[in-house]
């Protein structure tokens, strides 16, 4: 995808980081935030256009994914949708008697709630991944407790993009009526996400990551499952997350998230044959690289590469420079002079993960592009190898 960046055009190739707006989305939302820009929670017919415009929406998301429209809760984020379960779940408990049971390569806003549940006496088991970032159905029951009281496995990883074995785990813990949840952020409106089929208690999104609009997303709670209140005041949502509602980013994400729904099988094919082609392309490059979690299923379209003593900060900053945009691993983690959490699980060294770039492809890139990518990695690798050499000579 070309973005126009300074006047000058860029390669857009971190759609995992978020995604831009789906045209047909944005015209549909703009009359919301110019014209029917009514409060939902007003009785009269301006409001009410607004009120019917969020249920609308929220039908859409249940149907999609298997669930009853009162199932439903509309976020911030997917981070907001996250957190609110885990402490959801915690506050329900003594928190002295208290297990929580999540992996190593979970998102931030999973892994941070839990190290915060701790400091209040929450135990927290953090489970292993096998090299290609799966977590074993054997290594959850080894660490189940009397005092469980949720899993936590996210869908599918937003650095390697491995998806895991979720139905088979939701199988596993409802049989033993523990809580199950899923962070399904990544994989919402990329691959399947039945709610029953994945057997899951709660399942959390984000708009921005399947072409809807930033700050939106939603939280399924299974029914005959109470979660305290999120947010005190009005009767929003349910009675659970109080505030005026963002009208036309709910409405963004149920369009967004139909429109990319129906052309899943399509996207699938083709972002794969992109990724087949760049991992031939470098290879033929850069024969020494290595790709991570590629032995497994993946997301559609995304790719991490390690490069042999480069490091993956300069990699992406000499793409920059050439107008490729891709990323070191999770936007919540840049800026950080720290290697990827997920990468260190999987078993590479400090320096490996250090060594290390995400490129994720979405709807609008192209085989061209993907040419072009490939040339700039191959020419910015070599630049910083002859750069290093020089400096040692």
């Amino acid at each position: 995808m070309r973005i126009i960046l300074g006047g000058e055009a860029m390669i857009y190739a971190d759609n995992a980081s978020t995604t831009k707006i789906s045209e047909s989305v944005f015209a549909k939302i703009l009359p919301l935030l110019q014209e029917q820009y009514g409060n939902a929670s007003n009785l009269y017919s301006f409001g009410a256009k607004a009120k019917r415009a969020i249920e609308q929406s929220r039908q859409q998301v249940a149907e999609i994914i298997s669930a009853e429209s009162s199932e439903i809760i509309f976020t911030s984020s997917g981070s907001e949708g996250n957190s609110w379960v885990l402490s959801g779940i915690a506050s329900l408990y003594d928190k002295q008697l208290t297990h929580i049971i999540t992996s190593a390569i979970e998102h931030p806003s999973v892994l941070n709630a839990c190290y915060a549940l701790e400091q209040h006496g929450v135990s927290v088991t953090y489970l292993p991944v096998n090299c290609d970032g799966l977590v074993s159905i054997s290594d959850i029951e080894a660490t189940l407790r009397p005092n469980t009281k949720l899993v936590s496995i996210m869908l599918a990883n937003n650095e390697i993009g491995t998806v895991q074995p979720i139905a088979e785990i939701g199988e596993y813990l409802k049989k033993r009526k523990i809580l199950f949840h899923t962070d399904a952020v990544q994989a919402v409106g990329h691959i399947p996400a039945n709610v029953n089929d994945l057997q899951v208690d709660f399942l959390s999104a984000s708009a921005h990551k399947f072409n809807g609009a930033k700050g939106t997303g939603f939280v399924y709670i299974r029914s005959g499952i109470t979660l305290p209140n999120m947010i005190f005041g009005g009767t929003q949502e349910h009675n659970k997350r109080a505030g005026t509602e963002n009208v036309a980013g709910i409405v963004a994400l149920g369009a967004a998230l139909e429109e990319s729904v129906s052309t899943v099988i399509d996207e699938r094919l083709k972002r794969n044959i992109l990724v087949q082609e760049t991992i031939a392309g470098l290879q033929a490059g850069i024969p020494e690289i290595k790709f991570n979690g590629e032995n497994t299923e993946r997301l559609p379209g995304i790719l991490n590469i390690t490069f042999p003593d480069v490091s993956g900060e300069a990699m992406m900053h000499m793409l920059d420079l050439k107008g490729v945009c891709v990323s070191t691993g999770s936007a919540c983690f840049s800026g950080k002079d720290k290697p990827s959490h997920v990468l260190l699980a999987i078993g590479l060294t400090e320096q490996q993960a250090k060594s290390s770039i995400r490129i994720s492809y979405g709807r609008y890139n192209t085989k061209e592009e993907v040419k072009k990518i490939i040339s700039a990695i191959c020419e910015a690798y070599k630049k910083i190898i002859a750069a290093k050499v020089a400096g040692r000579n």
